[in-house]
Formats: C-alpha cells, structure tokens, sequence
C-alpha cells in the first residue's frame, strides 16, 4: 500500500499524493503570480526542454493563478504530478519500477470491483447547477490552462477522465481525451479514433438508441486512476476494477448527480454532462503528443448539466504534446507491460524478456525495441517482431529485436547493432498496409507500413574493444579521486565477450597488463608465414586448414 494512503483505504487521493511528493524533494512549488494562458505550461516545458535530467524532474504547484486578461483564480494549478518522472511514477502508484512490469499483468487478470460510497463524497462537497453554471461558476471558474500557447485555440483539460458506460451492459469506461473549454456550459471531446478508445465505442453506441451519451469527467482522481485509464485493458472490463487489484483494495466511487454514472469519490472535481450523438462541431488546433499540431476537426462536444468539487479543490493537468512529457512517461510504463503479456501470454513467445518503447520525440508508439534472449528459434523471434506491429494500430512502425547486452533505451546502441548484426536483404522485413496511427495524418496517402529488424546476433562475434570492467571501474574510482563530474555510465562501458575470444588470445591479454607484452612478440616472429595475403585472418586460416582456433 502507498504509504500515503489513509488506512481506510489502499490507495491515496491526489491531496496526500502531493504532501508525499513534498516530503520526497519532487514537488516544485511556485508562489509568484502565473498565467495560465501564456507562462504555466512553457514554464514546466523547460524541464524536458531544457537539458535537466530526468532524476531531477519535478511535479509543479501553481497557488498563484491568473489568465491573460488579468483574472485570479482561488484553485491551484498542478502539473507533472501523475509521470513529471518515473520516481514520480513510483511514488504514485507505491510500486518499485522493477515490479511494475508483473503488477499491470496481474491487476489485469484478477480486477477488484469498486465500492458505492452511500455517504457524503469528497467530490461533492460543492454542488454547481442551473444557472449556476452561467453566472461565473461554470467551466470559466476553473483555471484551466494553455498547453501550447501561440497554437492552441483555447483552454484544454488534459487530465481529463471521460467515465462513459455501455447502455447495454452498464460496464463503464476511464478515457484520457483531451477537453476543450467552449463555453462554461460546453466542453469539447476527441476520443482519438486510432487508439480504439472505450468511450468512442460508447458513442456510438448511444447514437444508435438515437439518445446523448451520459458522461462524467473528473479531474484531480487519485493518482493510481490515472495510471489505469491510459492502460489498454480488454473490452469489457472496468478500468476503476483494475485500478482497485493494482493497489489492493476496491476503489471508492459514488454516483453522479445529474447522470447516472459513478465517479471516484477522492476526485477534486467532476463535471457532469451529456454528449451529443446528433451533432459534431470544430474542436481545434492542439498541440498533440505526437509532437505535432492536431488541426481542425469534427469532434463531440458536451453540455454541462452540474460542476461538484472539494471545498477546495486542485486543478490537475498533463503536461503532453512533444516527448519526453508527463503523457509519454504514463504511458510507456503502462504500455511496456502490455506488450510484454501480449506476446509471452498470448502469443507463448517466452523468449522475450523486455518489450522497450522509444520515448523522446518519437512518442513511445513509433519505435519498439524487443530484447530476445539467446537461444530463440530465429521463427519465433519473427513471431515476436509480427506480434509487436499488430496489437495496435497505432504501434509499431519500426519493430527492432536486439539482444540483452543492448541497452534499448539508448538509440546508439540500437543503431550500433542494426549496423553490425542486421543485414538488410537478410533481416529486414516490410510489413504493408498499415495504419498510419497516432500522428499528422497524411492528406496524400493515410497507408502506412512497417519496418520488422532483426538485430540480433546471428554467430559469434570478437569482444567490444572497451577496456575490461575491473580497469573502467579502477578507473572511475580515480575519477572520483579527481573530483571530476559525477560519471553516468552507458552501455556499453567495458568490454566483454561475444563468443570470439580464445584462451590464446586471455592468456596473451593478461600478459600484456602485466606488461609482458614483449613475449607475444617473440611468440608472434616464431609464427610467420610467406604463402598468405595480407589481411588473412588467423582464425579463419585455421578453420580452413582443419586446426582448432
């Protein structure tokens, strides 16, 4: 249990989320006066921007909030509080990230169904109605922000939960969809058709009964429901119940006022409303985190029927658009273990021990890494790269396998190994017609294809010519004698062996550490030969000759 969490539940809400990021030095409070439409979210940008180091990324509290016409909200504002970072992550959900991987798959597998809470919600300590909603305490009281000022058409809720339900079965559905501010009665919603979302499903359902969709979004929901609702879960499960085995303990909801929907109870605030299935209208630019602006389309929209909130509530918003961001961050780590169960559950491929999504600029979905064990038959390691590019449409443009001893989250490694253990007409495979996924949609061609790479190593290979690890290691402990920056080692930093590496060649290694090196060069005179082309490898002169190597 998180170790934040009140004992009558398992699970903290967002208030005490942030007492604990306090007390761990990962909250960034910020007093001064701040736009919200113009500095809030450039602000925070600069963390991932602006060459700091993911180890020192911070969650964001804006207490002093204005907007660009000199208006002053009472509602902080808080950002990178969910992903700022994955000790921010970790913290949220109280998992180490090494068990994160097996926590998904098991929450998953064994969901926990929520609680009704009969009792006064925290949620609804306020209740905002009628012509409330139109005399200042409407969608235009919350201190919503500007993700990409100079972009953007307006204020957009980005850490938005769409709760929608089936209206044949009743089984409900958490979606991030991002929000545009209307009116304070109307709010935009885009469901981002390309990543099969639950509450597109929903619509279209209700549009079919020829009735508006019921819908509540909550904002401000306690971290670990924000960590559910980017997971992809099988249809028909409730994201609220996988939530509650994730953190052990079923999740306290209660039903909303104006429509028949249950919300988390701890949530800061809830809007409720109804989404026409009549009527789209523009919704509209945005700047989307596949990096790019995402122009004017036909989306949903709202229509608010009631605002209920804490007394004094904390707007929460997701830092997205271009990556690394607080949105790749939730994602990859919800995604990896996703993929990872797909294909060794599923598909039986036991040979895949980590599934690795790109994250900067690439938005985690374009670029996955498999790392494959040794001993794979070389048809299940297709298996593995097929099953990669076809769990989602959006996933997979380039699907690399590398081997344990490359680091998939270091791009050079990745190219390092394409460059010595790929070879194209060999082990390079185009996969047709392909969806062109989360991204600028083409205007000319919406086909897209996919790049399967075997990068793995097909024989036995020399070491890496870095220096043993006992000597890096000597050496890192002079450089800490020096008082030299702080080292960040990365793979690869020593040398090691990759099947080509004789007693022979040991032996003469370690006397040349020894500084005997002048006894392989009597050694070496004793060996010449006048019948051989320059460049004749030894190794492969002696197995066409018959002599073990």
């Amino acid at each position: 249990m998180n170790k934040a969490a009140k004992p009558d539940r398992g699970y903290p809400d967002l208030s005490e989320h942030i007492e604990a990021l306090r007390q761990a030095g990962l909250l960034m409070e910020v007093e001064r006066e701040v736009d919200k439409d113009t500095e809030l979210h450039p602000l925070v940008r600069w963390q991932y921007r602006g060459g700091v180091p993911e180890a020192d990324r911070k969650a964001w509290l804006f207490t002093n909030v204005a907007d660009a016409k000199g208006r002053r909200y009472d509602i902080p504002v808080l950002v990178g509080a969910l992903a700022g970072s994955r000790a921010i992550y970790q913290l949220g959900m109280g998992i180490e990230l090494t068990e994160i991987n097996d926590a998904w798959i098991r929450a998953i597998a064994n969901p926990i169904a929520p609680v009704e809470v009969k009792a006064a919600a925290p949620c609804q300590e306020v209740v905002i109605e009628g012509d409330d909603l139109l005399n200042g305490q409407g969608l235009d009281a919350l201190p919503v922000p500007i993700s990409t000022p100079g972009f953007d058409c307006g204020p957009y809720l980005s850490a938005s939960h769409f709760i929608t339900k089936d209206p044949q079965s009743g089984i409900q559905n958490v979606g991030i969809y991002r929000a545009q501010v209307k009116a304070p009665d109307r709010l935009g919603m885009n469901t981002s058709l390309e990543l099969r979302p639950g509450g597109f499903r929903h619509w279209q359902a209700y549009k079919a009964l020829g009735e508006p969709m019921p819908c509540a979004v909550a904002v401000g929901c306690p971290p670990a429901i924000s960590y559910g609702a980017v997971q992809k879960v099988p249809i028909g499960i409730d994201e609220v119940a996988v939530v509650g085995a994730l953190v052990g303990s079923p999740i306290n909801v209660v039903r909303a006022k104006t429509v028949d929907i249950m919300v988390p109870a701890e949530s800061e605030l809830i809007i409720e409303g109804y989404v026409n299935t009549e009527y789209l209208e523009p919704e509209a630019p945005f700047g989307e985190s596949h990096g790019h602006v995402n122009l004017m389309e036909y989306n949903a929209f709202m229509t608010v029927t009631a605002i209920t909130r804490k007394k004094k509530p904390i707007l929460s918003s997701i830092l997205s658009q271009v990556t690394p961001s607080e949105s790749s961050v939730i994602k990859r780590v919800a995604y990896e273990p996703l993929f990872l169960s797909h294909l060794r559950d599923h598909l039986g491929i036991q040979g895949v021990q980590r599934v690795s999504m790109h994250e900067p600029l690439t938005n985690i979905r374009k670029v996955i890494v498999l790392t494959m064990a040794e001993d794979v038959p070389r048809t299940e390691l297709w298996r593995a790269l097929y099953g990669a590019a076809s769990l989602q449409a959006a996933c997979g443009k380039y699907v690399i396998a590398v081997n344990g001893d490359i680091d998939p989250d270091n791009p050079d490694a990745i190219f390092w190994a394409m460059s010595y253990r790929a070879r194209p007409h060999k082990d390079i495979e185009i996969l047709q017609h392909k969806n062109e996924g989360h991204g600028p949609r083409s205007t000319i061609d919406s086909e897209d294809s996919a790049a399967l790479i075997d990068a793995t190593l097909k024989e036995t290979f020399p070491p890496i010519s870095l220096p043993k690890q006992e000597f890096m290691e000597r050496a890192a402990q002079i450089w800490d004698e020096l008082g030299l920056p702080k080292l960040k080692p990365e793979a690869p930093w020593h040398g090691y062996d990759l099947g080509e590496w004789t007693e022979e060649m040991e032996i003469m290694a370690q006397r040349a550490v020894r500084g005997d090196y002048w006894e392989t060069g009597k050694i070496y005179a004793q060996r010449r030969r006048n019948e051989v082309e320059m460049n004749t490898e030894i190794r492969a002169l002696r197995r066409a000759e018959g002599e073990p190597d």
